[in-house]
Formats: structure tokens, sequence, C-alpha cells
């Protein structure tokens, strides 16, 4: 595990976390940028224990909605996944729009436009790619800033424009997704982006879990308002001893190597061993949970518990687990959560190492010469 490297700290870029319930995102970014956390927002206060406990030095600073961004500390990252209760396809997929959980992308927006982060780390539900979303009308909007009726095709006379049998426009009817949204206000705050799909099970988890990964890149890198800190390290803008700018590995960097608080990973596709002790425990489950054994480096815990009177419940262990976390990572009785809390901060956290795996290739497409981020 990553522990804290105080004589190497002025070295690392910097992380602000929004909606940052245990941890998992910024796990992962952690690992990916060598950076660290220097606070997080989130107001939920149980799940908000966990993350403190876990990173004791960065302060919460609460309700998004309430944040004054003109005191907060720059950082070179800024990293979040906004609520997915209303673009996940298991919701009622109200959409992204103003006045829903979903909507509240619209104080990360402001966060960025504030902040002027290097670099923005997005995660969010499979349903950002098609829920739909509305735009609220900028203040002091009217028809008068509309198109008029000649700019438009409905407006125009035969002829005067180019036909076109693919049907590419965006015609009024077709619907804006919510992805698309998020990523033409990236690009209003002039930032380059890309993004990813991954399932959970491409590491190597024996589930699915698909997610949606934006990364995002400052067009005009390290603007004058950025008010960075002398000495800290650029990622992977370094000339390294081979004299090449690409990032190196950390037994290349001048300074002790760190634990790490990600498990290494890797084999997720290579054939693994099943006893007859396992597929009595787990029966048609049982390569899957040997696989993610192996990947985490400790064995599946009970994976449900049953309370009098009651039908079996998922462990929190067990989900901890599924999540590739360390042990009581969230579970630990000192964050003094209910099982009930347990299973709500489990189900709508991040796999870090789904996360890392989606960042680190998003990262090498980033820093490819010639190409867009």
């Amino acid at each position: 595990m990553r522990e804290p490297n105080d004589a190497n700290d002025d070295r690392r870029l910097l992380i602000g976390s929004l909606f940052s319930g245990y941890g998992g995102l910024d796990l992962a970014v952690e690992e990916v940028f060598d950076a660290r956390t220097i606070w997080f927002s989130e107001i939920n206060d149980p799940v908000a224990r966990v993350f403190a406990h876990h990173w004791p030095d960065a302060p919460n600073l609460g309700d998004i909605t309430a944040i004054d961004w003109n005191t907060v500390e720059p950082v070179d990252v800024l990293c979040g996944g906004f609520p997915c209760q209303d673009v996940s396809t298991v919701g009622k997929m109200a959409g992204l729009a103003p006045g829903t959980r979903s909507g509240l992308w619209a104080h990360m927006a402001t966060a960025i436009e504030k902040l002027q982060p290097e670099w923005v780390v997005i995660e969010n539900v499979r349903g950002l790619l098609s829920a739909t979303a509305i735009r609220a009308s900028s203040e002091g909007e009217g028809d008068e800033q509309r198109n008029p009726d000649t700019a438009t095709p409905g407006g125009a006379t035969s002829g005067d424009l180019e036909s076109d049998p693919w049907h590419l426009g965006e015609p009024a009817t077709r619907p804006l997704r919510a992805a698309g949204a998020v990523l033409g206000d990236l690009v209003d705050l002039r930032y380059d982006a890309q993004w990813l799909g991954l399932p959970a099970s491409t590491i190597g988890a024996p589930h699915p879990r698909y997610r949606v990964f934006i990364l995002a890149h400052r067009t005009v890198p390290h603007p004058a308002g950025l008010r960075r800190r002398a000495g800290r390290r650029e990622f992977a803008a370094g000339q390294s001893s081979a004299r090449h700018d690409r990032a190196e590995s950390s037994d290349h960097r001048p300074r002790p190597p760190r634990a790490k608080r990600l498990p290494a990973g890797g084999g997720a596709r290579e054939p693994v061993g099943v006893d007859r002790s396992a597929l009595r425990r787990w029966g048609r489950y049982a390569e899957a949970v040997v696989r993610w054994q192996e990947v985490v480096g400790r064995l599946a815990p009970v994976p449900t518990f049953v309370r009098e009177g009651t039908v079996p419940r998922p462990s929190p262990a067990f989900v901890e687990w599924l999540m590739g976390l360390p042990e009581g990572w969230v579970t630990d009785e000192r964050h003094g959560l209910t099982a009930n809390q347990q299973l709500a901060a489990l189900g709508n956290g991040v796999l870090p190492m789904q996360a890392a795996s989606a960042f680190g290739l998003l990262t090498e497409a980033a820093l490819l010469p010639g190409t867009a981020c």
C-alpha cells in the first residue's frame, strides 16, 4: 500500500477531489499521476469519515454548491464522479439537467473554470452515454441571440445548402446526451478530452461493472493564473536520463520507491488453476473468484450474512473485496458505519484498479505527439 511520503511531497502533483466517496477514484489518480490528494468535497458524513481516515491531512470542503472556489488551493488534477442517479440505467433516467442530482456536474464545471487544473478526471456509469441532457439557458439569453431563420436548413431556399445524404447534422429533434453535454462543457472550458468505456472484468474482476472514464487536459498548459508551486514535478514533462520526454517507471525516479495502495494486478487473462475445494465452495463462479483472489492478493470473504428472520444479504466485506479494496478500507469498525452504510458507500464507489487501468491508457494516448487528449 502506498503511504504518505513527506520527503517527496513537494515533487508530486496535487489532486483536488469532488464527490469523493470512499476515495476509490483518488487511489487510481494518485497511482497514475504519482500525485497526492490535498482536499476533498463530500457531504455524506459516514462516507466522509472513511475518506478522512485514509487522507487525514486533506480537509473536507463540504457541499460543492456552497464552495467559494476563489479561496480554494489550486491543484494540478481535479477528479470527481458526479452523482449518477439520474443518468443510471437502473434509475429514473431523469438525465443531466438543472435540479437533478446528476446536474451537480455544473458545479464541477464551475470548479474547473475557477481552478484551471492541468488535468480533469471524471468517472461515471454507462448510462452517461444514453441519458439525455438539458443545458440551462445562459443569463440574458433571448430570441435575439438565436440563429436567424436563414441560417438554418428550414429557413434556407432550395439550392442554398449542399445536400447531406448521411444526415450528419444535429437536428433539433435529436436529444443531447449526458456524455455529450459533459464533453461539450469541457470544450467550452478549453480542455481537450477523450473518454473510454471499460468493464471491470477487463482487469480480471468477477463482475462487469461497466464505467465511463473521461480524461481532459488544458489546451493552453500552465496559464499564469494557475499559481503553480516552484519545484513541483511536471507529469511526463521532465527530460529523463534517456533524453526523451516519456513518463518513466518509479525505479528511474531519483527517490526511494514507495509502497502502493493498489495491487500490482496483471494476469487477468491468464488461465487459473481451480481446485476441488474452490469448486465445492463457489460452483460455476469458482474460476472468476480464484482469478480475482490472485489479482488482489487475498482470499474472498464469506459472500453473505443472515440475520434472524431475514433473507441472506451481501456481506460488506465481500463487496469490498469485489471492488479490489484493501481489507477494512470501508468496513473497518473504526469508521462507525452500519452494514447498510457500508454497502451504500461501496455500491456508489469506483473500483480503483479499473479506473487506474482506464486512465493509464488515456494518459498514454494523451502524451503521444500530435494526439489530441
